[in-house]
């Protein structure tokens, strides 16, 4: 629970206020002129201080809310076109179709996979499996990926399955 002790606006003011200024790109001074418009005289600094103080504090509220994922993932990557260049986008999925991770890459190669996966594994937990195509570049990065939680100690590894018709939920 977020305190707000000893804040001279209310808890629904201060909430307002930092999730319009994160949610959309709008500058202090015109957060300021939206706020007073509705009848709250705010400063511009003081909204600072607000969105420095709770944006951090709601963050984590919100990683402590997030629902656990499946154990088994599937993780597939496609190229598309964005602002008129090519991309790689790699995205992964649980085995409900609950969206994990994606991310846009120039490359399709071991290293863009294994950032990917390291990512991926950091804000979702460590999964029993993943079900990926035949790329050789996702073979590399979770195999890297491996290595590295042997390194770190971890005894268990992550059980890799090649079937590209598995894939078909994500694709």
């Amino acid at each position: 629970m977020i305190s707000f002790k000893g804040a001279q606006f209310p808890k629904e003011v201060n909430l307002f206020a930092v999730f319009f200024y994160v949610r959309y790109t709008v500058s202090y001074r015109d957060l300021e002129e939206i706020l007073a418009e509705r009848g709250v005289q705010v400063d511009h600094a003081t909204l600072n201080r607000w969105v420095a103080k709770y944006s951090p504090l709601i963050a984590a509220n919100a990683r402590r809310r997030k629902t656990p994922t499946d154990l088994s993932w599937r993780m597939d990557e496609t190229y598309i076109k964005v602002k008129g260049e090519w991309f790689y986008l790699y995205r992964a999925v649980d085995k409900l179709g609950k969206t994990l991770d994606f991310m846009l890459s120039k490359r399709r190669n071991k290293t863009a996979a294994t950032k990917f996966f390291a990512r991926a594994l950091e804000v979702n937990g460590l999964p029993r499996k993943i079900v990926i195509d035949r790329s050789g570049a996702n073979t590399a990065g979770i195999t890297a990926v491996n290595r590295m939680l042997r390194s770190f100690g971890c005894p268990i590894s992550i059980e890799m399955v090649r079937i590209k018709y598995l894939n078909n939920m994500i694709e």
